[in-house]
């Protein structure tokens, strides 16, 4: 495919799917064919904004395309995802990949029959700060990570281990590189019928201890990365792609803060996808990653389900 651009669709054009649609119209190496939405109305807004087609079912379209991103309800993710793998498309398939663990199976599978990429957007993966804080870390004995939200009304129709939770999981994942062998969770249903909030608790079998909170009724916004090692703490401040560290030399603590460019995640991630699909290389999350990710957070809404908090009496 070197030499043409890549024609691509956003299945689906909600607060996240239009943003595909934007940055698609934007790459060089791309070219935005259409936009798939149930609302026709909205469809056709939307692809006249971005110079191209509006589409009310993503069969339409499949077969005037190479690639497609799936940002639609995760419960109609497999459905979507599959249907474009039968017909050889590449796919990038927003988080959580699926509904279960089986469906993400499934999915792999056909992808591997098909010869064709499955890319799971697992988006803080292509934050700038993320990038430099992998660089410097070595052997991580302790991992904090908070991400904690104000009550958005979007995404409670799912738990917020699936809504927000899994960034972390994935990102905690592939620093640690070591199988899990202990976990522990709790958390409470609080405004919806799902998990607002959890907290939990993962060890490692090297050693490594991961804390990870996630919560979509909070007052603020906090997007953050604590590791620990020997003799050094770092700090990543996903908002600000901000890397501040402070480390024990000769006796003595320094500490600097580190800004890089500071760089749009979701348009680095779709250039990257576009990038794998000329190329035929590995995406950077794999429907693999997506599904290790997607079967911790599930076990952690089962155990919190299973054992929810208890008010005091």
């Amino acid at each position: 495919m070197s030499g043409k651009k890549i024609k691509v669709a956003v299945i689906g054009i909600g607060s996240i799917g239009v943003h595909h649609a934007r940055i698609f119209s934007e790459l060089n190496n791309a070219e935005l064919v259409g936009v798939v939405d149930p609302d026709i109305k909205k469809a056709k807004r939307i692809a006249s904004k971005f110079g191209c087609r509006a589409f009310k079912d993503h069969s339409e379209v499949l077969n005037l395309i190479d690639a497609a991103t799936i940002a639609v309800p995760t419960t109609l993710h497999y459905q979507i995802a599959n249907d474009c793998l039968k017909r050889s498309r590449d796919i990038l398939v927003e988080k959580p990949m699926t509904s279960t663990v089986k469906e993400a199976d499934k999915l792999i599978a056909a992808a591997g029959r098909k010869k064709c990429l499955l890319q799971v957007g697992h988006l803080e993966r292509f934050n700038a700060g993320l990038s430099l804080i992998s660089g410097m870390i070595k052997k991580p004995r302790l991992i904090e990570s908070m991400r904690l939200s104000p009550f958005p009304g979007r995404g409670a129709d799912v738990d917020v281990t699936l809504d927000l939770m899994i960034h972390d999981i994935d990102i905690i994942l592939g620093l640690v590189g070591s199988e899990i062998v202990d976990l522990r969770a709790t958390g409470a249903k609080v405004l919806t019928g799902n998990i607002d909030i959890a907290y939990a608790w993962i060890e490692f079998r090297n050693g490594c201890i991961a804390e990870v909170i996630a919560s979509r009724i909070a007052a603020e916004k906090t997007r953050q990365l604590k590791v620990f090692q020997h003799n050094a703490h770092m700090t990543l401040n996903y908002q600000t792609q901000e890397v501040s560290w402070q480390k024990k030399t000769g006796g003595q603590l320094r500490k600097k803060t580190i800004r890089p460019a500071k760089k749009e995640p979701l348009k680095e991630q779709l250039a990257s996808f576009i990038k794998c699909v000329k190329n035929r290389t590995q995406p950077v999350v794999s429907g693999v990653e997506g599904r290790e990710a997607l079967k911790v957070a599930l076990k952690i809404s089962e155990m919190i389900n299973a054992h929810p908090a208890k008010k005091r009496k």
